[in-house]
């Protein structure tokens, strides 16, 4: 029996593991998509409006 609780665990840990592997790989590969549009466009960035204020400001990633 210590030995199923065992390999659930290292299952389980094994999951999440993989998972937040993959949702960094997806984040990185948007951001060398979007690194690479403003390349291609001559941009040095992205503007996004504030919604408070109305500005248009620089994106953080």
């Amino acid at each position: 029996m210590p030995q199923l609780l065992f390999i659930a665990v290292i299952g389980i840990a094994a999951y999440y593991g993989y998972r937040s592997f993959v949702r960094e790989a997806e984040r990185v590969t948007a951001k060398v998509k979007r690194e690479q549009k403003q390349a291609a466009n001559g941009t040095h960035g992205t503007l996004v409006k504030d919604p408070v204020t109305g500005e248009y400001r620089l994106a953080k990633d």
